[in-house]
């Protein structure tokens, strides 16, 4: 059966949660749970042809709902920071909820990767399914009420492909992304640095000490950032304060999938595209974990897996210069991602 429900557990309220496990014909497997419409599992063969999950994730719900830093959460109802959980639109101050050094952070103290989604089969063949959340006008503090929808596909190219939409009742600023830390190696088979990664991104946007965008768009050349050509993840990571957590401006000449990354593993021959529509990637470098999270494959320690996130300029919001995330009721917002595996 290419797409299988089954109970995953209940929240703190006594609310089920489901698992949903979507599986290609000869190709990988993707488990994902209504929790945050997480995708907990994605398990992708080597060039041997051993499968492993190559997510940090959990097979119980519990370490969900305890603190964890967004493994596998769709994010909503804003990506990434905004400066001082604030923001001017229509002449109005909006104050969110702050959630990061007096900033909020992907969409404040409970953003959609804490909600419980709607789940429904599309198809099986290819193996789809779709997620839905309705976020009630002023949300953390956000204005309008939002129905996003989340569509979740397995190709016959060994991709996993992600359709984000949303539709809003008042102009409101969106920015949807999947958080899923990535270790091609498998999860919990030490740490990122060996892996190879190329970033197809001239320019990136530099950031304060809360990383919090400057506002100025500079050049990677020259810079510890310039992932023009392939380059080890470790090979420069101490030349950057804490490790990578930047977003990186792609060249967009129209809304149009684009190569936006590639990562490569040289142990097991595992390789990732990432192809987008959004006109920056946030590269994480997993800087924050420190062990103390155990999950499928073993805990994961400091620069685990790595996050490449297609999303807008972080606080876009705040800068007139960053590309305009504001959705206007009657508008759509819609953006494709696939993450494309090869061995």
């Amino acid at each position: 059966m290419p797409v299988q429900q089954e109970p995953f557990g209940k929240t703190h309220d006594g609310r089920a949660v489901e698992r949903l496990t979507l599986t290609a014909a000869g190709g990988i497997e993707a488990r994902f749970i209504t929790y945050g419409a997480r995708l907990s599992e994605l398990h992708v063969p080597d060039r041997a042809g051993d499968k492993k999950s190559v997510v940090l994730g959990f097979d119980s719900l519990p370490p969900y709902l305890a603190s964890e830093p967004y493994f596998g959460a769709m994010i909503g109802r804003v990506a990434n920071r905004i400066a001082n959980g604030q923001f001017s639109l229509n002449g109005r101050t909006y104050t969110l909820s702050k959630n990061n050094n007096g900033n909020t952070l992907h969409g404040g103290k409970v953003g959609f990767d804490k909600h419980l989604w709607q789940a429904r089969v599309v198809s099986d063949s290819p193996a789809a399914v779709e997620f839905t959340y309705v976020s009630p006008d002023m949300q953390e503090g956000f204005p309008g009420e939002v129905h996003a929808r989340v569509r979740c596909t397995l190709t016959q190219q060994h991709a996993l492909r992600i359709e984000y939409d949303a539709t809003t009742t008042a102009p409101t600023p969106i920015n949807l992304t999947n958080h899923s830390y990535f270790n091609l190696a498998g999860a919990g088979r030490g740490n990122v640095l060996n892996h190879t990664i190329e970033i197809a991104a001239e320019s990136y946007t530099p950031v304060n000490d809360k990383l919090i965008p400057t506002g100025q768009i500079v050049p990677v050349a020259g810079t510890p950032l310039d992932f023009r050509a392939p380059t080890a993840i470790g090979e420069r990571i101490k030349q950057t304060p804490s490790g990578y957590d930047f977003n990186f401006v792609l060249e967009r000449p129209s809304a149009n999938l684009a190569l936006t990354a590639r990562v490569s593993e040289p142990t097991t021959g595992r390789r990732m595209e990432v192809w987008s529509s959004q006109p920056g990637v946030q590269f994480y470098s997993g800087n924050f974990l420190d062990g103390s999270n155990v999950g499928i494959g073993g805990a994961y320690e400091k620069y685990g897996g790595l996050c490449l996130e297609p999303q807008h300029y972080p606080d876009s919001v705040n800068h007139p210069n960053f590309p305009n995330s504001i959705l206007q009721p009657g508008k759509e917002y819609r953006h494709v991602v696939e993450f494309r595996f090869f061995a």
